[in-house]
């Protein structure tokens, strides 16, 4: 099962992560990114997402098939906020269920990872007095060395 939404609406955690829980899986593992309230010395007020909704859902579910096909994840939910996502409130939720935790944990550090690098979604952070977009953690690197 591959579910994936790209929404306006708060993410209810909870009803996200039943979605992958049957006897068939050991493991139920959900990643949850939250709006944090400072990043380097500012202080943040809120995050404000973008995507280009139909490619953002269809690299979801390329990753979501790259975890079934390397770890054997059969149950797998992506769902991530648009919009204005004040502080404490949830952007992001990955749920995975698997028959093991050790491919369940693997599998989420790579889609997240894998998600910020591939997936068409991007973020400004909005602080007190100013506000900027952020890049993805490959332009950062792409940027600072000149490379591509």
């Amino acid at each position: 099962m591959i579910d994936i939404k790209i929404t306006r609406d708060s993410l209810n955690p909870e009803e996200i992560s039943t979605k992958v829980r049957k006897d068939t899986n050991g493991a139920g593992l959900t990643f949850l990114g939250t709006t944090r309230d400072f990043f380097m010395g500012k202080k943040v007020i809120s995050l404000e997402y973008e995507a280009y909704e139909e490619m953002a859902t269809k690299k979801l579910q390329e990753i979501a098939l790259e975890l079934q096909k390397r770890w054997a994840i059969p149950d797998i939910a992506f769902y991530h906020r648009i919009g204005r996502v004040d502080v404490g409130e949830i952007s992001l939720v990955v749920a995975l269920g698997s028959p093991h935790r050790e491919e369940a944990f693997a599998a989420c550090k790579y889609a997240v990872d894998r998600l910020k690098e591939i997936v068409p979604i991007w973020k400004k952070e909005v602080y007190e007095g100013g506000e900027v977009w952020v890049e993805s953690e490959k332009q950062k690197q792409v940027t600072l060395t000149g490379q591509k």
